[in-house]
C-alpha cells in the first residue's frame, strides 16, 4: 500500500505538537519496557504495521524477551506477564478500543490495584498518544522501512 501523504510535511505545527506530546510522555515516570508493551499492544489492535515494527525494535533494544513480545498479541492467555503488566495490557485494550468497552469497571480495578492515581493517569495519556500516532500512520499509511 503506498503512503497517502507525509504528514509531517504536510502540517509541521501539528506534527510538532504531537512530538512535544510524545515528548513529555517520555519523561513519565513510568518503566520503560512496559511502555513500550502498551504501545506495542495498541499498535496490534489499531493494526499499525508501522508503529509493530517501530515499538518491537525498540522493544528488543531495550532487553526485551523475544518471547514476551511475540506473546503480546494473546497476552491473556500467557504466562509472561506480571499482574501489574497485566492490568496496563486490559487498560491498554480497554481504551484503545473504547467504543466497545467503555474503558470497564473491572479493567478500572484492576488498573487501581497496580498503579497510583497518577500512574494511572501517566499510563492513559501513553496510551492516548500510542493512539494517536497509530491513526495518523494507519490513515496516511505510513508503513515501516524494510
Amino acid at each position: 500500500m503506498p503512503p497517502r501523504l507525509d504528514y509531517y510535511a504536510a502540517s509541521p505545527d501539528a506534527l510538532k505538537a504531537m512530538l512535544a506530546l510524545e515528548a513529555a510522555v517520555s519523561k513519565l515516570p513510568l518503566e520503560k519496557p512496559l511502555l513500550e508493551l502498551v504501545r506495542l499492544r495498541a499498535s496490534q489492535l489499531n493494526g499499525c504495521a508501522f508503529c509493530v515494527d517501530l515499538h518491537s525494535h525498540d522493544a528488543r533494544k531495550r532487553g526485551e524477551d523475544e518471547r514476551r513480545l511475540h506473546s503480546v498479541a494473546v497476552w491473556r492467555e500467557s504466562p509472561f506477564f506480571t499482574p501489574r503488566e497485566r492490568a496496563a495490557l486490559a487498560w491498554t485494550d480497554s481504551l484503545t478500543r473504547l467504543a466497545e468497552t467503555h474503558a470497564p469497571d473491572a479493567d478500572y480495578a484492576e488498573l487501581k490495584a497496580h498503579f497510583s492515581e497518577r500512574e494511572r493517569v501517566d499510563l492513559t495519556l501513553v496510551i492516548n498518544s500510542i493512539n494517536s500516532w497509530n491513526r495518523l500512520a494507519v490513515g496516511f499509511r505510513k508503513v515501516p522501512s524494510e
